[in-house]
């Protein structure tokens, strides 16, 4: 381990500790497993994690995730058609660009820059926090292949 390995576990390990959890080989490696696949699903992070920890099983990366997202470590975002996917990113209110050809995710921040980025025509009484916004089309990528017959 290097040291910026160790500085790396260190600061994830102040985090999950700061959440009020403890710090735990997996949920070491499911931190880790985030921050190289942002925007996964539980069961891309399972393959990651089970790489290193063979023990772990899927379930135990469900609760890892429930718990990191109860505790605001990680956000959950539920694209349709798409499996629940996760990533470290937290704290602000950005919005996702999602590939119609490849389902690639990434992230883009708030049009207008402040939560809750948008404001509904009539909120009906609700104290609006936050909005969820998703942008479908064709990445740069997909949109340069050849269509397949």
């Amino acid at each position: 381990m290097t040291a910026t390995d160790a500085t790396a576990t260190h600061t994830l390990a102040d985090g999950i500790r700061s959440a009020g959890l403890k710090v735990t080989a997996q949920r070491l490696a499911v931190l880790y497993a985030l921050a190289d696949s942002p925007h996964a699903s539980a069961e891309r992070v399972f393959a990651a994690v089970h790489a290193g920890l063979p023990g772990t099983s899927l379930q135990a990366v469900y609760g890892v995730l429930a718990a990191f997202t109860s505790a605001g470590l990680v956000r959950r975002i539920e694209p349709a058609g798409s499996a629940a996917l996760f990533e470290r990113r937290v704290g602000d209110n950005h919005h996702h660009l999602v590939c119609t050809g490849c389902d690639a995710v990434h992230d883009v921040d708030c049009v207008v820059g402040e939560a809750p980025c948008l404001t509904p025509a009539d909120a009906r009484g609700f104290a609006v926090a936050s909005a969820e916004v998703t942008f479908w089309g064709l990445c740069p990528s997909c949109r340069t292949e050849p269509a397949t017959p």
